[in-house]
């Protein structure tokens, strides 16, 4: 079984927050199977079945576009918001 790489976007943070890790619009990374450096766990954890489903070609079922899924952090007071985007070879 073939997989794909998942590019994750920070496409925001609630607006007057502040990610504690220093998130910020417009940053990315590729998906792999452990965080980034210096990347929170508990975002971390909201990704991973997203970008699980994603990788091995499923699809969010709520959202518009094939091979995207748009989630945010656990943090309440200052949640990040992400997209995921299956990366096509």
């Amino acid at each position: 079984m073939s997989s794909f790489k998942i590019k994750v976007r920070v496409k925001g943070v609630l607006e007057g927050g502040t990610c504690p890790f220093g998130l910020k619009p417009g940053d990315e990374f590729v998906f792999e199977h452990l965080p980034p450096q210096n990347f929170c766990h508990w975002a971390f954890y909201v990704i991973l079945p997203f970008a699980t489903a994603l990788r091995f070609g499923g699809n969010i079922p709520w959202e518009k576009e094939e091979g995207k899924a748009t989630l945010c952090c656990p943090d309440a007071q200052n949640p990040v918001v992400f997209e995921l985007e299956r990366i096509k070879p």
